[in-house]
């Protein structure tokens, strides 16, 4: 009556745990939720109240839910259709400045001086080979819009603004090759924004007001970078998607877009080194002049509408003086060698606008490995299942002192069952006399959990480096396998994609997760630890359960588990030929327990 009760205790934990997995998530974790934006919104800021207010519209997809992606962009049919239409408008003026740069692409907007077309050139918007690059910035208006924007704001000063038209001077913009947007107020005063970009990702903008009047100016310059939330990639308890920035030496990830919303404006602590908005493999940032000390600030300005903003403290400009101040803005593709390689050239924590969270000091090791693999095989699948090798083979003297553990757990059994049977009931004595007994065989009971609890931080990195490094993003394994960071493609329910309908994730088993829930069967299977029937039951329960949890994971994941399962099968094999009277004893405890079941029923 007991066992039946537990075990229907612990199929009613598997239910949960394979039904309540997604909405658990889900409810701990749930999408922004539209809210109505603070009535102190930022617009009506005095230190920012000439900054541009054309912020684009709303477009007729804003009032329709937004679905999420892991990826971030458009998924609305109809946002993306108007995105197209307003390209193709938008991007056809004679005007713009061509951007030609080695990994970016797109033009430059004289009106306003935006950059507000780039798309990325070595960097796929899908596996499919003719998906087009990737598009990061959109001109203000479209449904997609995000676009960065240099200016200034003062008193007293005619200033250029949203509507400005800006002379341009040189071009297309590339390495070496700058580009001169200037403007005249007719006052005296001279504005010249010269951009240039470097091979990667990079532009850097020099922001001179030059005064020729006769009486001294006060300017201050800014820096914007003004984005949609509407295609913002999703923002999880793992991965961090949305405002980001660096102040005083700390990467902050503590608002995303609905605090902003609610709040209106928010202001980070401390000196800011650089401020922008990340998207799970996609960065725009600017970051100010090192001798600076601008206010930084996100900001809400509705319509799932944000901007980030630096503005520089005022400068007075006296006749016949100019004064510059130096602003860079990168964007472009989360590639660690490239952050890393900024941040040595002085931009502080550059490298961390990479999600790794609190276990960086083991997720990178094991993201320099894979690389160096990947290096050797040209296959990022089989470099994963050289890393679990190489895992595997680093834990198997550990796996070696278990089995002689278990060995001598084996041995010492009729001084169990004698000490059981002695203080029946007694339960605080029986488990006292048993402690002494480890203690004197020298056994420790808890070995046969080492080698799991190893494994879980070697899990756990590659789990975080699948889903956030890029490096990772659309690499092929073999057969259908063809982004080892996206779920395995291929689904049983709809005979792996001759059925014309959509799996529900939770019901979205394919071939990777069969063979996990099949590995592990066999890896519980040779199990030699004794067992009680509900702990016999639990574990014929939970490979299939683990392979219904499993699942919806990077495809990259399950081929690190179905291989460490193979690899434990094949090292348990050889453990027990080393020591046989443990197989010798699990097949008795099996028939044991096998005769004990009959009894009861009898």
């Amino acid at each position: 009556m007991e066992n039946s009760r537990n075990l229907v205790i612990t199929l009613v934990l598997c239910a949960v745990l394979l039904f309540g997995w997604e909405a658990g998530l889900n409810y701990l974790y749930p999408e922004r939720e539209k809210q109505p934006v603070a009535a102190a919104s930022a617009s009506t800021a005095p230190s920012d109240a000439a900054l541009p207010a054309d912020d684009g519209a709303a477009s007729p997809a804003d009032e329709k839910q937004v679905k999420r992606t892991r990826e971030g962009g458009l998924t609305d049919p109809d946002a993306v259709a108007l995105e197209q239409a307003d390209l193709k408008t938008d991007l056809a003026s004679t005007d713009r400045v061509k951007i030609a740069a080695p990994e970016i692409a797109g033009s430059i907007n004289p009106v306003g001086a935006r950059i507000d077309d780039v798309v990325l050139k070595t960097h796929r918007q899908s596996v499919e080979k003719d998906s087009g690059p990737v598009r990061l910035f959109s001109p203000a208006g479209t449904p997609a819009q995000q676009f960065a924007q240099f200016g200034w704001v003062g008193d007293g000063v005619k200033l250029p603004d949203a509507n400005t038209v800006w002379h341009a001077e040189g071009g297309p913009l590339a390495p070496g090759t700058p580009v001169t947007l200037s403007w005249a107020n007719g006052q005296g005063q001279t504005f010249r924004i010269r951009l240039s970009v470097d091979e990667r990702y990079m532009v850097t903008a020099e922001q001179t007001m030059a005064n020729t009047g006769a009486a001294p100016v006060v300017v201050q310059p800014f820096a914007l970078i003004n984005r949609t939330s509407k295609t913002a990639s999703q923002d999880t308890w793992t991965i961090h998607s949305g405002p980001i920035g660096a102040f005083s030496d700390t990467v902050s990830t503590d608002w995303n877009y609905s605090d902003v919303e609610k709040a209106g404006k928010a202001t980070p602590d401390g000196k800011a080194q650089w401020i922008g908005f990340t998207d799970i493999y996609w960065l725009s940032a600017l970051i100010p002049d090192a001798g600076a000390n601008p206010q930084a600030d996100f900001r809400s300005l509705g319509k799932d509408i944000f901007r980030a903003d630096l503005i520089y403290q005022p400068a007075t400009v006296q006749p016949g003086k100019q004064f510059t101040r130096t602003t860079r803005l990168f964007v472009g593709a989360k590639e660690s060698e490239v952050l890393d390689a900024y941040q040595d050239a002085g931009v502080t924590k550059f490298g961390l606008a990479i999600d790794w969270g609190w276990f960086r000091f083991f997720e990178v090791p094991i993201f320099w490995l894979l690389k160096k693999l990947f290096a050797l095989t040209g296959n990022f699948g089989f470099a994963i299942i050289l890393l679990t090798v190489i895992v595997r083979g680093m834990m198997f003297p550990v796996a070696q002192r278990q089995f002689a553990s278990m060995a001598a757990m084996r041995a010492v059994q009729p001084k169990m069952k004698a000490i059981q049977e002695r203080y029946k009931d007694d339960k605080a004595k029986q488990q006292e006399a048993i402690m002494a007994l480890y203690k004197e065989e020298k056994i420790n009971p808890l070995a046969g959990c080492l080698p799991l609890l190893l494994q879980i931080p070697v899990f756990f990195a590659l789990y975080k480096v699948l889903m956030l490094t890029i490096e990772m993003r659309h690499k092929p394994f073999v057969l259908w396998i063809h982004d080892l960071s996206a779920p395995d493609p291929a689904h049983v329910l709809n005979l792996f994609g001759l059925l014309p309908f959509d799996v529900p994730s939770m019901l979205a088993i394919g071939p990777l997760a069969l063979l996990l829930g099949l590995t592990m069967w066999m890896t519980f299977r040779l199990n030699p630890t004794a067992m009680d029937p509900i702990q016999q039951q639990m574990f014929s329960i939970m490979p299939w359960v683990l392979m219904f949890v499993m699942a919806p994971f990077a495809a990259g994941l399950l081929v690190y588990w179905v291989t460490s399962n193979l690899l434990t099968v094949a090292q348990q094999t050889y453990l027990y030929s080393k020591h046989p009277q443990l197989k010798a004893q699990a097949a008795k405890d099996k028939d044991d327990r096998a005769r004990d079941a009959a009894r009861d029923k009898g």
